[in-house]
């Protein structure tokens, strides 16, 4: 199938995904004055090497607060990439945009120094909000492994992101969601949370994500919604032009390993197979201590799966 190209006004090429994010930039924008907020974006572009095969980093564009110091080669020839906010975390009226492209072949980690945390917003300033787009190139890989995002009390934070994979791609991609300043008994007091994102494989999509968290509208905790538990995981895991029965077997497979943590009343965990080209692993728990070691487990056991290698838990930096 075709991937969704349109042309825009200049007459360039662009993908329906792209189009959506800039509506969706225009219809999130501050309203606070200019000064009090801050707006920022990062572009990196990613190559591989014909010869040596290695992936290197082609060309960047870097708007404070979010910036990269340098890429970190990997055994296994890929980059790992560290995301830095240097501001800390974002404040009400902040956007940031962030672009990914991962030319064919490709292979790229990435990972946040810490948490996203977002901070308490003024009453007259719009949400903080987050533009993503990720392009991953025939056969290239994308490892996206954040650090969780940590909404404060009285916050207001959108996050839009779209990834568009091309035949051979593949994606592991995480997303962790807290209750708020848990260890200070802050849970589930921010204003609102919303989370929107869509993966197309070749041009079909086979995910889309649209979550609104309001806690004062609705209680979080009511068996309808989160019930018991605090912390929210979901966890794509995709390669495109694997076949159902591969899909199948993967399913099964990863049943087995999510067994080893899920406790009810303490965790749950469940996947399930996508339309086409992946999985999609999903957990609730009451504490987020162990939810990044469960989630490093699954890709560990999914990577082996799909490309008979190990994966490479990410070296943190401060």
């Amino acid at each position: 199938m075709a991937r969704r190209v349109v042309r825009d006004l200049s007459g360039h090429s662009t993908t329906m995904a792209t189009i959506l994010l800039n509506q969706a930039e225009r219809s999130t924008a501050p309203l606070a004055p200019a000064a009090s907020r801050v707006s920022g974006s990062l572009a990196l572009d990613f190559k591989r090497d014909p010869l040596s095969g290695a992936t290197f980093l082609g060309e960047s564009a870097q708007e404070p607060p979010l910036r990269i110091v340098r890429p970190f080669r990997l055994e296994d020839g890929s980059v790992l990439v560290h995301l830095h906010n240097v501001s800390g975390g974002l404040l009400g009226g902040d956007s940031l945009r962030m672009s990914i492209n991962l030319a064919a072949g490709a292979s790229v980690q990435l990972t946040t120094t810490g948490a996203t945390r977002v901070y308490r917003a003024r009453e007259d300033s719009a949400a903080s909000s987050q533009i993503n787009h990720f392009n991953i190139g025939a056969n290239a890989l994308l490892e996206y492994v954040p650090d969780p995002i940590i909404p404060f009390a009285k916050s207001r934070f959108r996050q839009r992101t779209a990834i568009d994979i091309e035949m051979g791609g593949g994606l592991f991609w995480w997303e962790i969601l807290a209750p708020g300043r848990s260890a200070r008994g802050e849970l589930f007091e921010y204003e609102c949370v919303e989370l929107k994102a869509e993966v197309n494989a070749n041009g079909r999509v086979i995910a889309a994500e649209n979550v609104r968290l309001q806690p004062q509208l609705g209680d979080l905790t009511s068996l309808a919604r989160l019930g018991p538990y605090r912390y929210w995981t979901t966890f794509y895991i995709v390669r495109v032009g694997i076949g159902a029965p591969t899909w199948i077997a993967a399913e099964q497979t990863m049943r087995d390993v999510l067994t080893r943590f899920h406790r009810p009343g303490e965790a749950l965990w469940g996947v399930s197979t996508l339309p086409a080209h992946g999985l999609v692993v999903r957990g609730v728990t009451m504490g987020g201590s162990e939810i990044l070691g469960n989630l490093r487990a699954i890709w560990t056991e999914a990577k082996r799966l799909l490309y008979g290698r190990e994966a490479i838990p990410p070296r943190k930096v401060n």
